[in-house]
């Protein structure tokens, strides 16, 4: 299992200055090795409980709260991430297990029985959470992203793009999804993460950016288009 510790903030900004932001960024930091020329691909599956708790608490901002996801980095990889993600204060908290592809397939099928053959007790907490509260898969969320990355403060800077999503297939190994756009497509979403304080020449830079803060997640985006015909 892996563990990771630190504040996050999320603001929309639009794409053109996003894209003279990556390059101002490229300059000073450090290019994630997966980022190539157009950045890569990340997609999600999100579970929640049958009436969607962990979306309601993020939506009302309660301080503690998580959400748990299954992210892989294309239809092909041979692996997926299970990932707890909980909301301590200021403070995000985030722990990951990497699971084989045949395993990550049946919890796409809401079968979590496979977590039990894995050793770390971070597999054992999903499994009893997930099973007594009866998480199902919700939601699928894909994007395009940049990071770059500081060694100060374990610094990572990204900006998301091409944000679709989809509630009617879980299959997160698919080529084919039905995905829709969950975000107006001249928007991304810049995300700030750190650990302590941000440096100042990083917050100088990020303060010449027009933007404004998000209050929801790419989770919530992608339910809200179902959740909010509902009500």
């Amino acid at each position: 299992m892996n563990e990771v510790l630190r504040q996050e903030k999320k603001f929309a900004i639009n794409i053109a200055d996003g894209a003279v932001l990556g390059g101002r960024l490229g300059a000073i930091m450090h290019a994630d090795v997966h980022n190539g020329t157009q950045g890569y691909v990340i997609r999600s599956l999100y579970f929640d409980t049958p009436d969607d708790q962990d979306f309601y608490d993020k939506v009302d901002g309660l301080e503690l709260r998580r959400k748990i996801r299954l992210r892989t980095y294309g239809p092909r990889s041979d692996f997926a991430m299970l990932e707890m993600k909980q909301k301590e204060g200021p403070y995000q908290r985030k722990r990951s297990l990497r699971l084989r592809r045949e395993d990550a397939e049946q919890l796409c099928r809401g079968d979590y029985r496979p977590l039990m053959a894995y050793k770390d007790p971070f597999a054992a907490e999903c499994y009893g959470l997930m099973h007594s509260r009866c998480y199902r898969p919700k939601a699928v969320v894909e994007y395009r992203r940049q990071a770059f990355v500081a060694r100060e403060n374990h610094i990572r800077i990204t900006l998301d793009s091409r944000i679709i999503a989809t509630e009617s297939s879980f299959d997160l190994f698919s080529e084919h999804l039905p995905m829709y756009a969950v975000m107006d497509p001249f928007h991304m979403v810049l995300e700030v993460k750190y650990n302590g304080f941000l440096l100042s020449y990083l917050k100088d830079l990020l303060d010449r950016v027009e933007r404004s803060e998000l209050s929801v997640s790419k989770y919530c985006l992608a339910r809200s288009v179902s959740l909010s015909l509902q009500s």
